[in-house]
């Protein structure tokens, strides 16, 4: 069963830490659970931090690349999400229209999941990802507009066995929130303003966030660590 809990703010975030705090509040009663959060980098990142902080789970970083269609890339036929076991997340249909082929789809796979070593090596040294299977998964995010990489997401997650998938974001359209029902057994959106607009348009401060940033707050994460 999927619940869908909305309550519309009465000011903007101040920024994306702002946001992952009162996230947090939204996502207490899985404290217990001793939950795993997911961050999709890197704008992710400082909400998913205030949101393990507060529930004193893990935390860890959730990659998600594109697989574009032959000639096309900005084309996406399919993704690669990240994880303990990667797992490829494609649209048979529109990879068929545009002759992505089985060979051709191996290949696009070997080199994201290059690139995600790469990322995980700069951001976490390394460190693999965490075992998901029966544990409770939250994925998080700044914010959501057509979902397209959170739909991958949650898709690629579901086929490693958690207990419990939950999806939670500041903000969102309404139409989106609604597609992601089949998709996360609850899903959690502080605010659907209508009509919606761009997700930075919804913070005061919508800086870009650096690497940096990602970086130190990933080892900032080891203080709590549980698992």
């Amino acid at each position: 069963m999927v619940t869908l809990r909305s309550a519309q703010p009465e000011r903007l975030f101040e920024d994306r830490r702002d946001a992952g705090r009162r996230l947090a509040l939204a996502l207490k009663q899985y404290a217990d659970e001793h939950p795993i959060v997911l961050a999709l980098p890197r704008g992710g990142v400082p909400v998913a931090f205030e949101v393990a902080k507060a529930l004193r789970c893990d935390l860890d970083l959730l990659f998600v690349r594109k697989i574009g269609a032959p000639g096309q890339e900005e084309l996406g036929i399919g993704a690669v999400v990240d994880g303990l076991h990667p797992q490829l997340v494609m649209n048979e249909r529109l990879a068929a229209l545009t002759g992505a082929n089985p060979d051709y789809v191996e290949e696009e796979m070997k080199r994201e999941l290059a690139e995600i070593d790469r990322r995980r090596l700069a951001y976490k040294g390394g460190t693999p990802p965490l075992e998901i299977a029966g544990r409770t998964v939250i994925v998080v995010d700044d914010g959501i507009a057509t979902g397209g990489t959170v739909k991958a997401a949650l898709a690629g997650i579901r086929r490693s066995a958690p207990a419990r998938l939950v999806l939670a974001v500041p903000v969102a359209p309404e139409e989106t929130i609604d597609e992601m029902k089949a998709l996360a057994d609850e899903v959690i959106c502080l605010a659907m303003p209508e009509p919606f607009q761009a997700v930075g348009l919804h913070y005061v401060d919508f800086t870009q966030t650096r690497d940096a940033e990602v970086i130190g707050l990933m080892d900032r994460s080891r203080e709590w660590k549980t698992a």
